[in-house]
């Protein structure tokens, strides 16, 4: 890695999405992949949930957040990164934990997609039933 080591990386999951998060103090600028937060979350509420850590904080515009997001949906990545923002903000600062975990913005959603059963066509979808 590089020689300036306080950028810290945090990883953030939520479903099939990984997200990974630079968090430094700047101006509010936020890059996803290369896009902007609005280029890559078109749906404002998705957006929403990614800034929801700072309006938690009240430090909104007072970072610069580089994302680089992996799978799942973009509902999940949309988790994943609000997740990561949030523990890189307490690593930051230790006094933003308990506001952030009042927004239940610390806690890693544990829903999976469940399994596909045998004899159906998914994991709670059955074949069609056909009696005639």
């Amino acid at each position: 890695m590089h020689s300036h080591h306080h950028v810290e990386v945090t990883v953030g999951r939520r479903k099939t999405a990984v997200a990974r998060v630079t968090v430094l103090a700047g101006s509010g600028k936020i890059i996803i992949n290369n896009k902007s937060l609005e280029q890559f979350f078109p749906v404002d509420t998705q957006q929403a949930e990614v800034l929801l850590p700072f309006v938690a904080t009240e430090t909104s515009g007072q970072y610069d957040v580089s994302v680089n997001v992996d799978g799942g949906g973009v509902n999940g990545q949309a988790g994943a990164i609000k997740l990561a923002i949030a523990r890189a903000l307490v690593t930051s600062n230790e006094e933003f934990r308990s506001k952030l975990r009042t927004f239940g913005l610390l806690t890693r959603d544990p829903r999976m997609v469940e399994r596909k059963k045998y004899g159906q066509k998914k994991a709670r979808k059955r074949f069609q039933f056909s009696k005639r």
